[in-house]
């Protein structure tokens, strides 16, 4: 019997997913139907669609290796909510879904920072799609924000992201509001996360 792909680890992951799930119980109603995008390891999926038994949580990547491990940890993890992965690139217009389906929310973790610029303007152009009117976007990471003193952490995390890559980088928030707006989604607020991160919050 060929043996199973396993569950591939992160461990920023593992140490932010119980803050995130905090924040998206406070944020969300108590029951809808949230995609993911960029599910990466998939310990987010499975953690938060626990935490969120009314939700059903559709991960999504553009990796096969990432789905093989959103499989892998649903296998040791299940939830009821938790749906099989799909793969899906945010570049990718329209996005590979059902024409029908809508979503209550949107959950982007840790994308806009490691990807290029291209991908903030089709995440906020896919979600302002798929949302249902008054659906969430969420997305978590590190932000540079006006007038505020970037954290030193972040300083650092940023010249390391565009020495591997020139279009990588922390994102200034001012640029990824204009995106949403432009897209046709309002800013609502951001909420501080641990190690200098945060979730902001877009409505459609």
């Amino acid at each position: 019997m060929q043996d199973l792909p396993a569950a591939q680890t992160s461990p920023a992951a593992e140490r932010n997913k119980v803050p995130i799930m905090a924040a998206l119980q406070r944020l969300l109603p108590p029951q809808g139907r949230l995609l993911e995008i960029a599910a990466g390891t998939g310990q987010h999926a499975v953690h938060c669609a626990a935490g969120l038994p009314g939700w059903q949580w559709q991960p999504t990547d553009p990796s096969a290796d990432a789905l093989d491990s959103v499989r892998a940890w649903a296998r040791q993890q299940p939830s009821p909510g938790l749906l099989p992965p799909l793969l899906l690139s945010v570049l990718q217009q329209p996005w590979p879904l059902p024409p029908a389906q809508r979503y209550d929310a949107v959950f982007c973790a840790n994308l806009l920072h490691i990807a290029p610029w291209a991908c903030c303007t089709a995440l906020m152009q896919g979600a302002a799609h798929w949302l249902v009117p008054g659906g969430l976007l969420l997305t978590y990471g590190p932000y540079l924000v006006q007038d505020e003193p970037a954290a030193p952490g972040n300083t650092a995390f940023d010249a390391d992201l565009r020495s591997r890559n020139p279009a990588w980088g922390i994102r200034w928030l001012h640029a990824v509001q204009a995106e949403a707006e432009a897209a046709g989604l309002r800013w609502v607020q951001r909420l501080a996360m641990p190690a200098n991160n945060q979730l902001l919050a877009f409505r459609r």
